[in-house]
């Protein structure tokens, strides 16, 4: 884990146009993809939250990498499983990263490269699935443990494509691999047991 006060970007370490943001008493950093506010001090107000999950075999030993940013502080975590998903492992990062926020009130944005997370949530499909008390539906424990947290925290979600030099991206997908590959895997004890009884 990776917790630092401040940090410093150039523009050339940006694949992507970079936007410049200021603000009193807050950070500039460059960044790819800006909030569509006209307001610097909501930006520097926001909660920032990447996320990428990752299977080895999917099935297989898997892991979810974050990094929050606030304010100019970053916070890096990942972990690692024996065997899950990659679905999986996508959706527990974003549910790790909103019980990691201890600020209320405060606009949070997703970033992900997970279709599957997003699209569940922007397009509503999750709110269908919980009327039907998610039957025939694979990881109803993890959008059960979501749902109250969408309800907390009313994140936004935006979709940034993996593999493709987003920065922060590569820096989640590195996270969730070596978590997956590390010795220290817990047990996903929810899919170990009901594997049998859905596909992810």
């Amino acid at each position: 884990q990776i917790y630092q006060k401040s940090i410093s970007c150039k523009r050339n370490q940006q694949p992507e146009k970079a936007y410049a943001h200021h603000a009193s008493n807050c950070f500039a950093e460059l960044v790819s993809h800006p909030p569509q506010s006209s307001s610097n001090l909501y930006f520097c107000s926001m909660i920032r939250i990447y996320t990428d999950g990752a299977a080895q075999g999917n099935p297989g030993p898997g892991g979810y990498g974050i990094i929050l940013k606030f304010n100019g502080h970053i916070k890096e975590l990942n972990q690692g499983f024996r065997l899950t998903t990659n679905n999986r492992m996508e959706l527990m990062a974003v549910i790790v990263a909103l019980e990691a926020i201890k600020k209320f009130g405060m606009p949070i944005t997703v970033f992900s490269d997970s279709k599957y997370v997003i699209d569940a949530i922007v397009k509503g499909w999750l709110w269908g699935w919980q009327k039907k008390n998610f039957a025939k539906k694979a990881n109803a424990d993890l959008w059960q443990r979501y749902i109250p947290l969408h309800h907390r925290f009313q994140p936004k979600f935006s979709w940034v494509k993996g593999h493709a030099g987003h920065p922060e991206n590569e820096r989640c997908d590195q996270l969730a691999v070596s978590a997956a590959l590390s010795d220290d895997l817990l047990i996903d004890s929810w899919y170990e047991e009901n594997r049998t009884k859905e596909s992810d």
